[in-house]
């Protein structure tokens, strides 16, 4: 399994919010360019985010983006699962019925079991928590150079 752009960048883009969030709202632009990301690509899924209820835009001269929750209201899950869909590796996983074997099968078991895992762990992470190792993260880096 592969996690496509749309969850990586969009990911990004939502913890980028969630540190600047206290500041108004962010011109996407600003966004793209902390990120390294398109403009085109990131108007795309924020209006996938914001279709969602995760981000509210503001109008005018002084408009743009921000959330629409707090940052410790949002987890991981939440976001990945607007952006990517399910975390079902195989079909039988998210419908029993594709598959006459699903009560036989050990290795659906294990589908299974990641899919649960993986959740778990998306599950028990929020904005509020990237955030704040992101600016660890940062301030980290800065001490070294």
């Amino acid at each position: 399994m592969k996690i496509s752009t749309k969850g990586r960048y969009g990911m990004r883009a939502m913890v980028d919010l969630a540190i600047h969030k206290g500041e108004g709202p962010v011109l996407l632009k600003d966004i793209a360019k902390r990120q390294q990301l398109s403009v085109r690509y990131l108007e795309q899924l924020i209006l996938t985010l914001k279709a969602a209820g995760f981000v509210k835009s503001i109008r005018g001269a002084r408009g743009g983006f921000m959330l629409a929750k707090a940052p410790n209201e949002i987890n991981l899950g939440q976001i990945f699962q607007v952006l990517e869909g399910s975390l079902g590796l195989v079909e039988c996983v998210d419908d029993p019925t594709s598959c006459s074997r699903v009560d036989s099968c050990v290795t659906r078991d294990v589908w299974q079991e990641l899919k649960e895992s993986i959740t778990s762990i998306l599950n028990s992470k929020t904005l509020q928590d990237l955030a704040e190792q992101q600016t660890q993260k940062e301030e980290k880096a800065m001490y070294y150079i």
